[in-house]
This record gives structure tokens, C-alpha cells and sequence, in this order.
């Protein structure tokens, strides 16, 4: 059966109830709204809740003290809490229903609670059943419930669809103008279609109806307040500041106004007239600890850091009960000019120690990440500094214990302070690895409560790596990748953290998830050749070979505008085909370097050194020394090359100085620099093969064969052999007379 609102007993029964909950009501929940929007929900609130127990069937009571208490958590979100705030709202929300089902007003309350918790499904179905109770009218003057409350209640839906700086224009816009039409006297109606339009950054509409609102109200503040804010949001800041004077003037007891006012004039650096207006909105709010706390907040937000730390110190002594103030002070350190980080670790320490874990709200974790992130910041240097110190012990205790009985006592101090030093820097790496470990908890929580935050994700992924974690931060920024989207960039930068972090194997299937979807994608190719080169350091298996050599024929494609990658590969494949003696291949890709761009001088000298060294390998190959001369000829000649372009080049100077003893030598039929040895494992006494024994400070360098042992010629005046392998430590051996050097390497 079709309901009628046409009954004229049920408008009536409607209109007389309607006008004697005005008349017995009206002028304290009036009271209890300009409190609201004073900003004194505390009053506010307590008034509420008297009209409640007065009237507990009366749902509108209902409706304003749940909006009062989700206006003061916006009021406050660094001391509230956001669910518990939302659970208190909507309780009483839910108790407003109760009390009166037909009330459209509680619904759209429940709908607001449901979209701050990102239940969007239930803030739809809370709309829809307010919007059911409105039924369809075809006469203004017939309209149930009568036209104003069913106008603001439309205005209520639509509003109900601001979320942070986010509106749905679509769906709320319809309903604020069909409110418009049905009221055109209620200034809450144009104030709420102005904060619409202003969310959706259309300040011309948003100024056009909050002066309509002015108008519904000539005496009403408010609306001078809003224009105010969007000129202070567009940092016109002179022409923001006679509103919040005419909102003054309307109202001088309208607190909020003396605050704008007081933050206005700190950010125009206007100081004495910001602390007026502050001192009089403390006054007008009768300096209550709530009050203060917003006075706090507002310190914050305008940066005035060393002031809210004072005011907090304050606060905390007339009432430690309010322990999440502690919580602006550690933001407060962190923030200002000359941060204490120190200070700061022990406010955020207090807060999580004292505050109910309930009341602990993400921006904590993050700000708790952030500030163990900043004290540690040298924690990498003072990493080092203990690798460094710890070497240098291990020499002066080899050094101590190889000395003679009456001089250790002149080393012992010496030792002691290096000692002392090494333990301390023990415990500051071991303190830093703790509470480096703390922050990135902290940063996890933050993205366990946001995961769609992509600057979190990246703030904490760099911060891995800026401490060496590198797997760690490859799979933080894994989080950023959407498999569905071609990018290839984020996907480099997982593979680079991994290749980093020398997880090799995990960094080379991430460059090839890019080659699926861009074949031709260089920079993959690239990183996939370094990888591969990583994971065969000594050549032995040519694994990187293949891979440089794609790199190669994608690169050559654009030989300009690829030119370092070009260079990269030859570089590889020349040296490889060098110690696999394949001499003819080598030639050609160190040729490749020469030519590869006529204008680059560096490009030539690489190529030069490499075809110089070549020679060298090829003469040390040659058994006469009739065929030897021929190649320190020509070896010769690549190193003048050098010297050409580069008339300073040391490593060129020395091999000409290294050819010109060896021809000396070759042409009077000896060969007094040559040396020979063997190259064992300390501890087993195993040959090693393929190690590089080099003569420091130049080129000439030597690899060990399958039997560890190695022959070839120094240059004259050489004074220290490098002798080096894969997972062995490397030796330094004093070149002397003797042309015989057995090496014992340790692993």
C-alpha cells in the first residue's frame, strides 16, 4: 500500500510536535551549536548531553553531539584519536536512531563515521536510508518533514561526502541544490555548499555562497571566517586578514577568529600582533587546557616550534594527566631549525610509554621512524670507522706481539687508546643497529595502517638503503610496483637494490621480468651484464660476456646517445678475450673504444692502454728476443698515443718506463726482472689458480696458471708485489734481489 504524505491529521500531528520541540528546545540546542562552532566542544558537548537527558527521544540532540565530537577530533587530530573518536560518534549516532528511526539526520551521521574508516560500502548505505526517509514532494508547502528540516538534512547527505581535501562533486552538488531551492533562509545550507565548491577548489563558488550565508545571517560570523581561509589557503594573506577582523567585529567574542588572526600574523612575521590575538583567544576560551591545546596545535602548524615546546612544558605542569601532549614536544624537536633529536627520542619514548595504545596515532610511528632515522644518521660512518679501526688493531697487535720485550711497553698505550676506541665505536654500531631496527618497525606500522602511501614506502625504502640494507629496501619498493602498469623504472629500482645487496640471483629475475615487456629495454640489459659480471668476478666462467655483448647490439643502435653503455661492454668484453688470450677479439673491441666517439679523449685512452697491454701479453708469449722487440714496438707506441692526449697520464708514463728496461734487457739477451713463483692456500697448502699477482702503482700484472704459479717480467726500481684472489686476502710482498717469490695467501 502506498504511503500518502498528503494526510492532513498527519501534517498537522507533524507541524505541532515540530513547533513545540522548537519552542521548549530550540533556544538551548541553538546555544549548544554556536558553542560548536566556536570551537568550544567541550561546552558544547556537556550542553548536549544535559538536552539529552532532558529529551532523550529527541534525535536531533543526537545528531549535533556526534558532529560535535567528530569536529573536535578535525579540531585536534595530533591529540585525538580518529577510532575512538568515530566509535564515540557513532555510538551516539546510533542512539539518535534509536530514539527516532524516521530522522534522516543520525544515518547521514553513521555515513560521515563509516567514510573516515574507508567503509564505503556502509557510508553508502547509510545515505541511501537517510535519503529514503525524504520522501518524493510535489508542494513545498505539503513537504514532510517540513521544508527546512528536510532541506537541511539534504545539505547534511551532500556534506557528508567531504572527506579531507576530497569531494564526489557528482553525487554531492545535485543534493546541495535541490536544499538551495527548498531553503533559500538557512545560512548552514549555503556554508555547507561552500565548503563543497572550496574542496573542490572552485573558490569563486565557495566565496559566492558563503557571502548568501552572510546574508541568510547578517550577525553570524562564520562565513567572514571561511572567505578568510581560502585566501590564507592561496597565501594572500593582506587580503585574507579583513575578514577575520569583520568576523570580529561581528562576534568579538568569536574565539576562533583571534586564532586565525594569531597564525596569520606569525606567518606574515607580524609577531606582536600574533601573540595579541593568541592572548585574547585564550582569554575568550577562559584559558582552559583544551583550548591551549588548540592554541598548541596551532603553534605547530605555523611552525612556531620552540613556543610549543615552552607551552607544552607548561601544560604538562599544571595537568601530566595529558600525557599525548608529549607527542607535539617530540615533533616539535624533530621539526625546528636546530633539531634535538636526542630530546625528541625521549618525548615520543614518554608518549608511547604513558598514552593508551588505542590513542597512538600513525603520524606517531611515522614521526617515531623519522627521528630514530635522523639520530642515526651517521650510524654508516661510525660503521666504517670501526672496520677501519678494527684493521688497524690487528696491525698494531701483530706489530706488539712481534716486538722485543723492552719496546712494547713505548707501543702499549698506544694499543690501549685503539682498544678503547674500537669498543667504543662497538657500541655505538650495536646502539645505532637497535634503534635503526625500532625505526624501520615504526615505518612498517605506518605502512601496515597506509599502504597506498607511496612517499612512506619510498622514504622508508631510501632509508634502507642509505643504511646498507639493501634487500630490505628492494622489497619495500616491490610495494610501489603495479604489475597491471609498463613501468619499468620502478621495477630497475627493486633489481638495483637487490644487485646492491649482492643478492644477484633475485636481481637478475626482476631486470628479466623488464626484458618480458621491453625486449629492447637497455638499462635491464645493462644491469643484467653487471650482475652477471658480479657473480663471476674473475672470468673464469665468462658468464657476463653474452650479456655485454647484447648490450652491444641493442646499444649500437644509437652509438651517440648510448655512448657510455657502449664503452661499458667494450671495456668488459676487451679485458675478457685478453685474459682468455683470444688476442684477436680483444684488439677489436679495445679498436671499438678508439673509434667509438673521435671528440672523446677518455673513450681513446682506454682503448689505447688496452691495445698496449695486449702487446705486452703477446711480447711475454714471444719466446725469441728477436720476436719480442716488435711488440714493445707497437706497445710502445699505444702509450706515447696516450701521452699525446694526456701529457700527465702516470699509468702510460710507467709502462713506457717498464717497455723501455725490458727492451734494454731484451736487446743485450737477458732478462734480469723477470720473477717467478707459486701461489698457495695458507692454510691447506693447495695451489691457487688464476691469481693476480701485479707490481703496485702500475700495470704490470701476471695471473697465476692451474698450478699456481706464475713467471713474467717487473719493471726496473719495482718495490712491492700485490698478489690477490677471489675470497683470499690480498698480500703485499717487498720486491727484493731475489727473483723467486713463493706466496702463501689467507682466506
Amino acid at each position: 500500500m502506498k504511503r500518502s504524505i498528503y494526510t492532513k491529521g498527519l501534517v498537522l500531528t507533524a507541524a505541532f510536535a515540530f513547533l513545540s520541540l522548537n519552542f521548549i528546545f530550540a533556544q538551548d540546542l541553538a546555544s549548544a551549536r554556536l558553542l560548536t562552532k566556536s570551537e568550544q566542544y567541550d561546552k558544547a558537548d556537556e550542553m548536549l548531553k544535559g538536552l539529552i537527558q532532558k529529551e532523550p527521544g529527541n534525535s536531533k540532540n543526537y545528531f549535533f553531539l556526534g558532529e560535535n565530537i567528530l569536529l573536535n577530533y578535525f579540531s585536534d587530530t595530533i591529540s585525538n584519536s580518529l577510532p575512538i573518536a568515530t566509535q564515540e560518534a557513532k555510538d551516539v549516532f546510533q542512539k539518535g536512531v534509536e530514539a527516532n528511526p524516521n530522522d534522516p539526520l543520525n544515518y547521514v551521521g553513521l555515513a560521515r563515521v563509516a567514510m573516515y574508516l574507508g567503509d564505503d560500502n556502509t557510508a553508502t548505505e547509510m545515505r541511501t536510508k537517510a535519503r529514503s526517509l525524504l520522501l518524493p514532494y510535489k508542494n513545498l508547502k505539503r513537504i514532510n518533514p517540513p521544508a527546512p528540516e528536510y532541506a537541511f538534512a539534504l545539505a547534511k547527505i551532500a556534506e557528508s561526502y567531504i572527506n579531507d581535501d576530497q569531494v564526489d562533486t557528482a553525487a554531492a552538488l545535485p543534493l546541495i541544490r535541490q536544499a538551495l531551492t527548498i531553503d533559500k533562509k538557512n545560512e548552514d545550507i549555503y556554508l555547507i555548499a561552500g565548503d563543497i565548491y572550496i574542496t573542490a577548489i572552485d573558490g569563486s563558488n565557495a566565496i559566492k555562497n558563503y557571502n548568501m550565508a552572510q546574508f541568510a545571517n547578517p550577525n553570524s560570523p562564520t562565513a567572514n571566517m571561511k572567505i578568510g581561509n581560502i585566501y590564507v589557503r592561496g597565501k594572500n594573506l593582506q587580503v585574507a586578514i579583513p575578514y577575520f577582523e569583520e568576523a570580529i567585529n561581528l562576534d568579538p567574542n568569536y574565539a576562533p577568529a583571534y586564532r586565525e588572526l594569531g597564525q596569520l600574523f606569525w606567518m606574515a612575521q607580524r609577531l606582536e600582533q600574533s601573540k595579541a590575538n593568541f592572548k585574547k583567544y585564550l582569554e575568550l576560551t577562559e584559558g582552559n587546557i583544551p583550548a591551549k591545546t588548540r592554541y598548541v596545535n596551532s603553534l605547530f602548524y605555523a611552525g612556531d616550534y620552540d613556543e610549543v615546546i615552552k607551552n607544552v612544558e607548561e601544560i604538562l605542569a599544571v595537568d601530566d594527566s595529558r600525557t599525548y601532549m608529549n607527542r607535539l614536544a617530540g615533533y616539535s624537536y624533530y621539526e625546528r631549525k636546530n633539531a634535538d633529536y636526542e630530546k625528541a627520542l625521549y618525548y615520543m619514548d614518554e608518549l608511547f610509554r604513558k598514552v593508551d595504545p588505542e590513542r597512538i596515532l600513525l603520524k606517531d610511528y611515522h614521526y617515531l621512524a623519522r627521528i630514530l632515522m635522523k639520530k642515526n644518521q651517521d650510524h654508516i660512518k661510525n660503521v666504517d670507522a670501526l672496520a677501519a679501526a678494527q684493521e688497524q688493531l690487528q696491525k698494531e697487535n701483530a706489530r706488539y706481539n712481534s716486538a722485543s720485550a723492552a719496546a712494547k711497553p713505548k707501543l702499549k698505550p698506544s694499543l690501549d687508546e685503539l682498544t678503547a676506541k674500537v669498543n667504543t665505536l662497538k657500541e655505538k654500531v650495536a646502539q645505532g643497529e637497535k634503534e635503526l631496527d625500532r625505526g624501520f618497525e615504526a615505518y612498517h606500522k605506518v605502512m601496515e595502517l597506509k599502504p597506498q602511501d607511496r612517499n612512506v614506502v619510498n622514504e622508508t625504502a631510501n632509508y634502507y638503503f642509505l643504511n646498507r640494507r639493501y634487500n630490505q629496501g628492494a622489497k619495500t619498493v616491490a610495494k610501489l610496483i603495479d604489475p597491471d602498469k609498463e613501468d619499468p623504472e620502478a621495477y630497475m629500482k627493486v633489481g638495483r637494490a637487490f644487485y646492491n645487496g649482492e643478492n644477484f640471483k633475485a636481481a637478475d629475475s626482476i631486470f628479466n621480468i623488464i626484458l618480458q615487456k621491453s625486449p629492447d629495454f637497455l638499462p635491464a640489459h645493462c644491469q643484467i651484464a653487471r650482475t652477471y659480471y658480479r657473480m663471476d668476478p674473475d672470468y673464469k666462467m665468462g658468464l657476463a660476456s653474452q650479456k655485454f655483448e647484447k648490450v652491444v647490439q641493442i646499444a649500437q643502435k644509437d652509438s651517440v646517445a648510448n655512448e657510455s653503455e657502449m664503452m661499458e661492454a667494450f671495456g668488459y668484453l676487451g679485458y675478457y678475450h685478453l685474459f682468455k688470450e683470444n688476442y684477436s677479439k680483444s684488439k677489436d673491441y679495445y679498436t671499438r673504444m678508439v673509434n667509438l666517439n673521435p671528440n672523446n679523449n677518455d673513450n681513446k685512452i682506454k682503448g689505447y692502454n688496452g691495445l698496449g697491454l695486449i702487446e705486452l701479453r703477446l711480447m711475454g708469449n714471444e719466446k725469441t728476443n728477436e720476436g719480442r722487440l716488435p711488440y714493445l714496438s707497437r706497445s710502445a707506441d699505444y702509450y706515447n698515443r696516450i701521452l699525446a692526449l694526456d701529457p700527465n697520464n702516470t699509468a702510460a708514463k710507467n709502462q713506457l718506463a717498464y717497455i723501455r728496461d725490458t727492451e734494454a734487457a731484451v736487446r743485450k739477451g737477458i732478462n734480469p726482472n723477470e720473477i717467478r713463483g707459486v701461489v698457495r692456500d695458507g692454510g691447506t697448502g693447495q695451489p691457487i689458480a688464476y691469481a693476480s699477482i701485479r707490481v703496485k702503482d702500475t700495470a704490470a700484472e701476471m695471473m697465476s696458471n692451474t698450478r699456481g704459479e706464475f713467471k713474467f717480467e717487473i719493471p726496473s726500481a719495482s718495490q712491492i708485489l700485490l698478489v690477490s684472489a677471489k675470497g683470499y686476502q690480498t698480500k703485499e710482498i717487498p720486491i727484493t734481489k731475489s727473483r723467486i717469490y713463493n706466496v702463501s695467501l689467507e682466506k
